[in-house]
């Protein structure tokens, strides 16, 4: 640093500047954590679950079995497309992330100065700095008196704050007036802006509840699988079937795993995306539409999301022997004759007609004098800040005037009558004596719906904490003023001594902090985790970046900075708060609905895992080939992509997975029961009911007239199309049992509600009723039924699978309706 400081004036050579640069010491962005294109796609597309479907894609294909092929293969591909499209696009964005916008910047170069790129700036660089240039790098201000700067594009504190030399300008601020000269000290990632960027740009995917539990469940599938599938093929190698068969089994098996959930959790985040939308609410981050639904805790900036950011005259109390509307005529001349109008001045020039004055000298507003000044034939006047103006007033205020309002959060400003010019001898400004005329107190002005809208989130159960960089006594009034209770609100310094447990505490019981910088947030938000609490971080500046990074949900306005948006997880394209509780309904309807499609799914999946091992254990050959698994697509797939959008706003179930448990396990049992006798059944129709005491040529002749098959004469062609008739009645078993499952789910009345209340809903049997027609139409269409490994049109299927479904149906009921299975393991149904 003393190095750096050494004639700061003169700057670097060109020679000092490129070798600096070569050093890497320029001001270039630092690369963010997140993976490149070639890992994306590797990781997603050559997973462990989709190696094993290449393999036994490419067996199949060698083979010649090109439909299993497509079956085995083709929902891997898709899931690995989808996954890998949405973490590109993510990573894209991440990459477009600069705080820093790219207009050129003057910095002193062999004694002149020169104007170069900011990403070329390097360490010890002397940069000269104006109003309206935005600061590149961190480092002192060398000269130039002093300067004031907006950081509220990194702290949220709205004022301009005073730089003197020797103070530090950061990067990401601008100067709004003054000059001067800034040494760059910490450059490119070293700086602040570089550092927040880098964040920003960090890739976290944070997986969802939900996400979590379906990850899960499909290991535990396939680790079962995995030990299902070691015990079947080595039991198909003992018996000596070929290669074709071996890798048939394989396929099947593997054709076990859910995968498909995957495939429908990414429709039904997209498909919930659209609806959010129509609200006012872009998704960016698809998982969004299910973490949306389980916030339980937002924390939102004041200025910008609570605010509009503008203000709006509150009042207006005349002092002395002053008339109102003489106060009010003063105020809004005094605005409208403004040359340089700050939100003040606009506020009253909104609300209050003015003349024409002729303006004879002005002093406009900065931070440091706190007041303004307008000299006109009229008279002199200032508008200020009541303690800015001190002993200049001829008599003092009344107790409570001003802080009677300022305690309700409202900014009160004094406006006086000057009694001397504005300025000394020298041109600075200067206060005379003063004659107080009137108060004009203004408040923030609250966005539409707020008050509204936090009411409907306490009516959620959902938590409202305002974090800003304010004043913690005008965050508080403002937050009382949007329905929140804000007793006690608390500085953001008194939480940098804390560690994480009085941090907890104090984020546990507190509402509203204010004067909180970055580091703050993201520590609350951090605390609020480490309670359990899901929370969703609201803000628009970038100073909240960091925070929505952190949060489980990120929501930014379409206002808002650049950064704040891409890092976001949901966008408010109208700048409306009262987005969200509409966005919150319908992600919970999304998540309801995947909810019902795992009942559906894991039934499915168990009750066929089931039926493999019982029909192994007879010695009854394999009941299913890759194309007939490929029917969960038609009986699985289809009704709950209609399922997940049918489903109602209702909170998400707590205990999901307890409940997936008490259902799926006796519904596959139940199921898997009838289904293994109905293959039996019919394979034994075939290889012992046919040939007992008959003929070989009798044999033949009642077979085909049952199967309606041409034998052509073969005697083994009999005990080799057994295993057809039974895979045929068995997946008619199948697939009309997981129709009839859906109406157990979502019953519309009390004919099937064995396991939850009637809904009234029509819709659901309406779908059943048109899967039954497609899938009998299957059966009749000689194409699709080949296409399936199935058998046409069979008496035998009819007289077994239809005695098969009334039985199962009165089981199932019973075993539900009863809670048996709760009460053999003694199971309490949660509350």
């Amino acid at each position: 640093m003393d190095q750096l400081m050494l004639a700061p004036a003169q700057g670097l050579t060109g020679a000092e500047a490129e070798a600096r640069r070569r050093r890497g010491e320029a001001n270039t962005a630092g690369k963010g954590g997140a993976r490149g294109y070639a890992e994306i796609l590797r990781t997603n597309v050559f997973s462990f679950f989709n190696l094993i479907l290449f393999v036994i894609g490419a067996t199949l294909l060698i083979l010649g079995r090109y439909n299993d092929a497509l079956i085995s293969v083709g929902l891997g591909l898709i899931n690995a497309v989808i996954s890998a499209g949405q973490e590109i696009r993510a990573k894209r964005k991440l990459d477009r992330l600069q705080l820093l916008d790219r207009s050129g910047v003057l910095v002193v170069r062999d004694g002149r100065e020169v104007e170069i790129d900011p990403s070329l700036v390097v360490r010890g660089d002397v940069l000269r700095v104006r109003p309206g240039d935005q600061i590149v790098v961190d480092g002192p201000l060398l000269d130039g008196g002093r300067l004031e700067a907006d950081e509220s594009l990194l702290t949220g504190e709205s004022d301009p704050v005073v730089k003197h030399p020797g103070d530090d300008l950061r990067s990401g601020s601008l100067c709004v007036s003054g000059d001067g000269h800034q040494l760059a000290r910490d450059v490119g990632a070293h700086s602040y802006a570089g550092r927040l960027t880098a964040e920003a740009r960090r890739s976290t995917t944070d997986r969802t509840p939900l996400q979590r539990s379906i990850e899960t469940i499909v290991r535990l599938v396939m680790a079962l699988v995995a030990l299902m599938s070691g015990a079947i093929l080595g039991q198909a190698v003992i018996e000596g079937f070929t290669v074709l068969r071996v890798v048939q089994i394989t396929a099947v098996l593997s054709g076990l795993v859910p995968y498909g959930l995957f495939f429908l959790i990414a429709l039904a985040y997209t498909a919930g995306a659209v609806r959010i939308a129509r609200h006012g609410a872009l998704i960016q981050q698809v998982n969004a539409v299910e973490s949306v639904s389980n916030v339980d805790v937002v924390c939102t900036d004041k200025t910008g999301t609570l605010t509009t950011g503008q203000l709006t005259v509150e009042e207006i109390i005349p002092l002395g022997a002053t008339e109102y509307a003489e106060v009010a005529a003063i105020l809004g001349s005094v605005a409208h004759n403004a040359a340089t109008p700050n939100l003040t001045a606009l506020a009253l020039a909104a609300a209050l007609p003015g003349e024409v004055w002729e303006v004879r000298d002005e002093v406009p507003f900065s931070s440091s004098l706190r007041w303004s000044g307008l000299v006109a034939a009229e008279g002199t006047w200032v508008l200020g800040a009541p303690d800015a103006f001190g002993p200049r007033l001829r008599r003092p205020l009344r107790a409570g005037e001003v802080t009677a309002r300022t305690g309700r959060g409202l900014r009160v400003l004094l406006l006086a009558r000057a009694e001397g010019p504005l300025r000394d001898d020298a041109g600075r400004p200067e206060l005379p004596m003063l004659e107080p005329v009137g108060l004009v107190a203004l408040a923030d002005e609250l966005r539409d719906d707020v008050v509204a809208t936090i009411q409907r989130f306490r009516e959620e159960g959902v938590e409202v904490k305002v974090l800003s960089g304010d004043d913690p006594r005008t965050v508080a009034a403002i937050a009382r003023r949007a329905g929140l209770d804000a007793d006690e609100p608390v500085p953001g310094a008194d939480l940098d001594d804390m560690d994480d447990d009085a941090l907890d505490r104090v984020v546990a019981r507190t509402a509203v902090f204010g004067r909180v910088v970055p580091e703050h947030k993201e520590r609350i938000v951090r605390a609020l985790r480490r309670q359990g609490h899901y929370v969703a971080m609201i803000g628009d500046g970038v100073n909240d970046a960091r925070a929505l990074k952190q949060a489980q949900v990120g929501v930014a306005m379409r206002s808002g900075s650049a950064v704040t948006r891409d890092v976001a997880d949901i966008v408010l394209v109208d700048d409306s708060f009262a987005a969200l509780p509409p966005a919150q309904s319908e992600g919970r309807r999304i998540i309801n609905g995947i909810g019902i499609s795992l009942y559906v799914f894991l039934a499915r999946v168990a009750s066929q895992g089931l039926v493999i091992v019982a029909v192994t254990m007879l010695g009854l050959g394999f009941p299913y080939s890759p194309t007939q698994v490929g029917l969960t697509m038609f009986t699985v797939g289809i009704p709950t992509v209609f399922l997940t959008f049918w489903a109602r706003a209702t909170p998400p179930d707590p205990h999901l997975v307890r409940n997936l448990v008490r259902f799926v396990v006796p519904a596959a049992v139940v199921t898997a029961t009838f289904g293994t006798a109905v293959y039996t059944a019919l394979y034994e129709l075939l290889t012992v009911g046919f040939s007992s005491g008959r003929t070989p040529e009798r044999i033949i002749d009642e077979f085909e007239q049952y199967t309606g098959l041409q034998s052509g004469g073969d005697v083994d062609f009999t005990t080799a199309s057994a295993t057809i008739l039974a895979q045929t009645g068995l997946s008619t078993f199948f697939c009309f049992a997981s129709f009839l499952l859906i109406l157990f789910l979502v019953p519309r009345s009390r004919v099937f509600a064995a396991w939850t209340s009637p809904t009234g809903e029509i819709r659901p049997v309406l779908l059943v009723c048109a899967l039954c027609l497609i899938f009998a139409a299957i059966l009749n269409v000689p194409v699709l039924w080949d296409y399936f490994g199935l058998m046409g049109p069979s008496r035998p299927v009819f007289l077994v699978v239809l005695p098969a479904l009334i039985l199962w149906y009165a089981s199932l009921t019973a075993v539900l309706r009863f809670q048996l299975f709760d009460r053999l393991l003694g199971l309490q149904p949660p509350r």
